[in-house]
């Protein structure tokens, strides 16, 4: 699946402890100012996707909807995760450019 790139660059910035998840450390990370980009399941619920939209332009941070809450979540080796946020420049830089390969605008 395309995605896979895209996840298993997520999971790698999770070893590395880079990510927080979860809807308030991710929430806490944007408006602390920590947060480089931020990943929301494409299956949360309406709420959620608006809260973290509007959100994400509040705080200029990039926002992307990508794969189920289960898939998210496994990727970083949890259960469902429904947002999660990348906490390190490098690893967003990398996260990014595997999200413009995926969607073929490099």
């Amino acid at each position: 699946m395309k995605n896979n790139r895209i996840l298993s660059a997520i999971g790698l910035a999770a070893r590395a402890g880079k990510i927080v998840s979860g809807e308030f450390s991710t929430e806490k990370s944007v408006k602390s100012g920590k947060a480089y980009m931020v990943f929301v399941a494409e299956d949360a619920s309406e709420n959620t996707k608006k809260k973290f939209r509007d959100m994400c332009s509040f705080y200029q941070v990039p926002v992307y909807f990508l794969a189920e809450k289960e898939r998210l979540g496994r990727s970083i080796g949890k259960e469902f995760r429904a947002s999660l946020a990348v906490e390190d420049e490098n690893f967003a830089k990398a996260i990014l450019k595997a999200l413009q390969e995926v969607n073929g605008t490099t």
